[in-house]
């Protein structure tokens, strides 16, 4: 069992020459992930109120870090992944088991875990590495196997078992995010539209349940997005700050460095959750649109490598990576805009934190490893023959 978890799927394909890698990288991905970056430098230049600490400099250091490692992932055959998928996702949960045995708390929350050497967080390692073993799960099947009820049980517990350790933290934003990015995989693979519908069905009779379970401060979030008048200086002071900062924007911003609402700190967690916020102050809509396009083409061109892929394992990263992008992206600005809960999820690539843009970045190395090797053509461990 273990042999097959982990083997080498036969595979047609030629070997590539690194000038032949180097040609089929996907620079123009390359390009928008370093132009979203260079916003993302100055909002946070301009959130320190002109100097490049704390948050800025570091931003830089630590993009230019993850760059080299999503580009050497690029260069790196995807059959490499596929065959130690389940693996990376094994590790990743049994860290997730960890952070509630030995896990650090921060801020009301338990979601780190200090390694000796650096302090992790596994919750966002395994937003990849449940799209590597969704990918792997679904590749090893053949179409008629997808929407058979005993074959849906394993990447059920696949999504299950991480969600609810990242619930206990409690991270209901990651939580969220895994579901959304595993229902998307799932679709993607073939499973039937009706039992999706079932499965909505199912989570909307269990709201009520769900309600109960959510802790105190949770609660209070739902209630605020809900009416966030009604406690404006304590509760609902985050998100009425942050409609005063997107309408004083206008159409074109105050300026760089010329937001009222950032520059005098009404506006809270401006490096962080609020960072598209600080953006529209200072950039107007016709910024917040150049950047919504930035990140567009970035999610076009993860499905357009899918696309190409010969693979079904390279589709499905593909799919699940861009799903990724796109509903951290959408949560944010929903959030921000005060269209959904405030759940603590970071703009890709612009908002401050080391993990959250790590996390981004491989999962761009993979999407560039699949156009590397998009040519090549994996079997499953069941039939053998490439696909």
């Amino acid at each position: 069992m273990m042999t097959t978890l982990f083997q080498a799927p036969p595979s047609e394909g030629p070997r590539l020459r690194f000038v032949t890698k180097l040609l089929q990288v996907n620079w123009l991905l390359v390009v928008l992930v370093v132009a979203l970056a260079s916003i993302g430098w100055l909002v946070l230049y301009s959130a320190a109120d002109a100097s490049l600490e704390p948050w800025a400099g570091r931003q830089m250091y630590r993009f230019a870090f993850g760059l080299a490692i999503m580009l050497t992932m690029g260069f790196v055959d995807v059959r490499f992944y596929l065959r130690w998928s389940y693996l990376i996702f094994l590790v990743v949960l049994v860290l997730l088991v960890a952070v509630e045995v030995a896990g650090l708390t921060g801020m009301g929350a338990t979601r780190w875990l200090d390694l000796g050497v650096v302090s992790v967080q596994p919750s966002e390692m395994m937003k990849l590495a449940l799209i590597l073993a969704l990918a792997r799960y679904f590749h090893d099947l053949d179409d008629a196997q997808v929407n058979r009820i005993g074959t849906m049980l394993v990447p059920a517990a696949m999504m299950a078992l991480p969600t609810l350790l990242v619930l206990k933290q409690p991270d209901l934003g990651t939580a969220v995010l895994m579901v959304a990015v595993g229902t998307v995989i799932l679709f993607v693979a073939g499973l039937a539209l009706w039992k999706f519908l079932v499965a909505g069905l199912v989570v909307a009779a269990a709201a009520p349940i769900a309600w109960t379970m959510l802790h105190d401060y949770q609660q209070r979030r739902v209630m605020t997005f809900l009416d966030p008048e009604s406690d404006p200086l304590g509760a609902g002071y985050h998100i009425l700050q942050s409609k005063i900062a997107l309408g004083a924007g206008g159409l074109f911003g105050r300026g760089f460095l010329q937001g009222s609402q950032s520059q005098l700190n009404f506006l809270p967690e401006k490096q962080t959750d609020f960072v598209f916020t600080m953006l529209a102050e200072e950039a107007g809509f016709m910024g917040c649109i150049f950047v919504l396009a930035l990140f567009a083409l970035v999610i076009a061109i993860c499905y357009v490598v899918a696309l190409r892929s010969e693979n079904q394992f390279g589709r499905l990263v593909c799919v699940g990576v861009g799903a990724l992008l796109f509903v951290h992206v959408f949560i944010n600005i929903a959030m921000v805009m005060g269209l959904v809960p405030v759940v603590g999820v970071p703009l890709p690539l612009i908002s401050y934190g080391g993990s959250s843009m790590l996390t981004v970045q491989l999962g761009l190395g993979l999407v560039l490893s699949v156009s590397v090797y998009r040519d090549t053509r994996i079997g499953s461990a069941q039939s053998g023959p490439p696909r």
